[in-house]
């Protein structure tokens, strides 16, 4: 795989069990790369490693006079020297590609599982700790997949030194062979507390990475009841935290340095204090002695390979721990199903609670608990949020569990409470699957978006067709009620057969609500709409009105009749309390006496 041929067709199902063995997992698919950059670091290395040999070469030719050798030692030179940059030149092009390949299929097995879980997912990670690990754990990860083979490259030559050593001089090979082994593993007991203090690290990192997402994405709450110290302040605190735990972190790491800087300059005291008194014996000639105290002193370089793949290995399996761990989350579900090529339409119908939606109508759900109402919501749209919940929803009569999750979510689309405006211009952020019934414009004009189109038209310079008007990130520069219209239109404009809307008007005033739930109702005749909501307004304009308690249908009716009828969705709808409902009851049992 190259980097033009990204994005990989099929990222492939990763092994996710563990943050070791997903490295490992990554490693194995980009094998073809590694065995390259492995041998382009030979080339390199093993090169740079040949430069001391034609060295002494040279220099024993000067102590000789002899032209011929000092010739030969010049070509070795020469031919060395182009190794080299051929050697670094793709061992450098080789090592960028497989970085950021590997990256890449991270990030694309992440994009995979987000749109396979949905908004199951920040029910189950936080947004802060997904957002971490799809930007700067995807970055560690990738150096350390690369870091590999370099590595690799680094030992094989440095084992090749030892040996060529030994045999073209073995009274100082001996030394060298015996050093550079113990300079390499000097520092291997220092690592686990390494490895320790980069996994604290990382861990406080992400924590202030987390609340700086849900400090900014709730900044606009945040002002409006004057929070901002109080999380500046948490911010504050959390990123000391993480300024000290890097202070502890690099002095391990830059002990682990001068070790590897130390211990090279002992290596060479000694190899130059035996191999003096050698040479003052007559039994190494001054060119032997200058090859292998040359190649101690470039042997530093494939060295500081190891301190590299430990450094790398110490910050990527936290950031491989994270992401092996929202790879991992699965779906309550299959995603393929088993009745492909199904477009089941009809009544949707909910097994567990007993609700249903008659197709073609317009079905409003009042619930007294919120979060239940966004589960029952997932859940007509075929997200059951675990495996041990009842019986599928159905449509049609066709379960929507066993439909592929494409099919399930062409056929049933939800929005959430809290939709997602990405950054781009009105055009960009309608571009998705549709009907192609329902014309963009027609979408806008029924979530009432006149005002909105007004305010991004004025926001962008130049622009005159609102829908060429850009929109911010997550669409910050809107009013909650704003963006709120925004994502009706968007799935109004998809035009499903059957939409799923979960207080899609919380955000907006009365007036606007009140055109909203007309708007909706006319744009979606004879299409099956549930809204889940306790607006009057909405309510009120509903075909037929279901009352879900505890977990069951209890009423079916209209509003006008279940607001005089049943007490328990008159204390949703007009948010009753406790005690005025008791006095009402009082009242009726009088009336009734009377």
């Amino acid at each position: 795989m190259q980097i033009q041929d990204l994005p990989y067709p099929d990222p492939g199902v990763p092994d996710a069990r563990s943050g070791p063995r997903f490295l490992w997992w990554l490693f194995r698919n980009q094998l073809g790369g590694q065995l390259r950059s492995l041998s382009w670091g030979l080339l390199h290395f093993v090169s740079v490693s040949a430069l001391p040999f034609c060295v002494g070469l040279a220099v024993q030719a000067v102590v000789d006079r002899s032209g011929e050798r000092l010739a030969l030692a010049g070509g070795l030179l020469a031919l060395a020297g182009v190794a080299i940059a051929l050697g670094d030149t793709f061992l450098h092009r080789t090592a960028i590609t497989n970085w950021i390949t590997a990256a890449a299929r991270v990030q694309q097995l992440l994009a995979r599982k987000a749109a396979t879980l949905g908004s199951a997912l920040t029910r189950r990670v936080a947004a802060g700790e997904v957002v971490a690990v799809s930007t700067g754990d995807v970055e560690k990860i990738g150096w350390f997949v690369e870091a590999v083979s370099r590595f690799t490259a680094a030992a094989l030559t440095i084992v090749l030194v030892c040996v060529g050593l030994l045999v073209y001089q073995p009274a100082l090979g001996v030394v060298v062979a015996v050093g550079l082994p113990v300079l390499a593993l000097a520092v291997l007991p220092l690592l686990p507390r390494a490895t320790r203090r980069a996994d604290f690290q990382r861990e406080k990192a992400g924590r202030a990475t987390e609340l700086a997402s849900d400090t900014v994405a709730g900044l606009r709450v945040l002002r409006g009841i004057g929070g901002e110290e109080l999380f500046l302040d948490r911010y504050r605190s959390a990123s000391q935290e993480v300024r000290h735990a890097a202070v502890r972190s690099a002095r391990m790491w830059s002990l682990i340095s001068a070790i590897q800087v130390l211990l090279p300059g002992l290596l060479l005291i000694a190899v130059v204090w035996h191999g003096v008194g050698l040479a003052r014996e007559g039994r190494i000639t001054v060119g032997e002695l200058v090859t292998v105290y040359s190649s101690v002193m470039i042997m530093s370089y494939p060295l500081r390979h190891f301190e590299e793949i430990a450094m790398a290995y110490s910050f990527s399996r936290p950031s491989a721990r994270r992401a092996a761990r929202v790879l991992s989350l699965e779906r309550a579900t299959s995603a393929e199903g088993s009745l492909a090529g199904t477009s089941p339409s009809g009544d949707l119908y909910d097994p567990a609670t007993g609700l249903l939606a008659p197709s073609g109508r317009f079905t409003a759900v009042v619930c007294g608990d919120p979060d239940a109402a966004g589960l029952l919501a997932d859940r007509l749209g075929g997200h059951p949020s675990s495996a041990e919940e009842d019986a599928s929803v159905l449509l049609g009569g066709v379960p929507l569990d066993e439909l592929p999750l494409s099919a399930a979510r062409t056929a049933v689309l939800v929005q959430d409470k809290d939709p997602v405006l990405l950054s781009g211009t009105l055009r960009e952020l309608l571009d998705v699957p549709a009907s192609g019934d329902v014309d963009a414009r027609e979408a806008l004009t029924a979530a009432q978006c006149d005002d909105v189109l007004a305010a991004l038209v004025q926001g962008s310079l130049g622009v005159e067709d609102p829908l060429d008007a850009r929109i911010t990130e997550r669409g910050r520069s809107l009013s909650g009620g704003q963006r709120q219209r925004l994502a009706l239109a968007r799935s109004l404009f998809t035009d499903p057969e059957v939409l799923v809307l979960d207080e899609p008007t919380s955000a907006v005033d009365s007036h606007t609500e009140a055109r909203v739930a007309e708007g909706v109702r006319e744009l979606r005749a004879g299409r099956t709409t549930v809204v889940f909501t306790s607006s009057p307004l909405l309510l009120d304009r509903a075909d037929r009105v279901v009352l879900v308690h505890e977990g069951e249908v209890v009423a079916v009716g209209v509003h006008r009749e279940l607001v005089h009828k049943e007490p328990r969705y008159r204390a949703v709808v007009t948010r009753e309390t406790e005690h005025e409902r008791e006095e009402l009851e009082e009242l009726e049992e009088i009336e009734e006496t009377a």
